[in-house]
């Protein structure tokens, strides 16, 4: 029983302490661009890598 008075406390203090998170990410902008990043995905426009026929590997490649 007495389990309880360190349990209860400390559980109370965590899920605070995750909602006071949870409240900071929601003020600080967190969540406010969801689709973009799922979008961000569809554009092409990295440099393409070059041809491995042009760049030789292994000890003798140099």
């Amino acid at each position: 029983m007495t389990d309880f008075l360190y349990l209860v406390p400390i559980a109370l203090a965590l899920g605070l302490a995750g909602l006071g998170a949870f409240m900071w990410a929601l003020s600080s902008g967190q969540y406010d661009d969801l689709d973009g990043a799922a979008e961000r995905i569809l554009f092409d426009d990295d440099h393409p890598l070059r041809d491995r026929r042009e760049a030789p590997h292994g000890p003798h490649g140099a």
